[in-house]
């Protein structure tokens, strides 16, 4: 009888043990899973899905040739006023829209331009077509680019072959085009003392 109460008493024991054990085991891994998922949710991983992706697709670059102080300044302000500029999915681009008129208050000033003759005169601003002329280049050579609005000089231009300028002039003559891709594009515009150089990026 003695042992047969000891023997009892060790099966419950070891029966409360068994029942427990699960228990434990199936708790310690949820909150284990759980842990994982709270420290993905705040990894670079996450941030990538809400964030985007931004790669080059062409670079168009022009040489400078005329260099007077005035031109080279206007060529920068053109450059600054366009960089980073996003045309999205759909939209319809407008440089003269983007840039505004040359304003001398605005930091432009005057210098060597095309009269609608020919002619060359100084008006605020003159540099600004190297600048349109530099983009054009740069999306024709893209898919899902539609030219809306592009006009040439009304004389030769020594930065892009002929007929593959793009004058403007506010007011009158614009340059335009629709992204008729499914992503947005961004330019990327700068120039130096001897070039202008045109980036378009794919955003993602």
């Amino acid at each position: 009888m003695k042992y047969f109460i000891i023997l009892v008493i060790t099966l419950f024991s070891l029966t409360a043990c068994s029942v427990n054990e699960p228990n434990t085991s199936d708790y310690t891994p949820e909150r284990t899973t759980h842990q994982v998922e709270v420290n993905n949710a705040s990894s670079p991983n996450s941030v990538d899905i809400t964030g985007t992706t931004e790669i080059e697709i062409y670079q168009y670059k022009t040489k400078i040739y005329t260099k007077t102080d005035a031109r080279q300044n206007n060529v920068q302000l053109a450059c600054k006023e366009l960089n980073g500029t996003i045309v999205a999915p759909g939209e319809i681009f407008s440089f003269c829209d983007t840039l505004g008129p040359a304003k001398p208050e605005e930091g432009y000033q005057k210098a060597e331009t095309f009269e609608s003759d020919g002619d060359i005169i100084q008006e605020y601003g003159g540099g600004k077509c190297q600048v349109s002329s530099t983009l054009y280049n740069a999306v024709i050579n893209l898919s899902g680019i539609e030219i809306i609005e592009r006009h040439e000089h009304s004389n030769n231009v020594p930065y892009v072959p002929k007929g593959q300028d793009a004058a403007v002039a506010y007011g009158s003559v614009d340059f335009k085009f629709k992204n008729n891709n499914s992503y947005s594009i961004k330019i990327v515009a700068d120039a130096t003392t001897d070039e202008v150089i045109i980036k378009i990026i794919k955003v993602s």
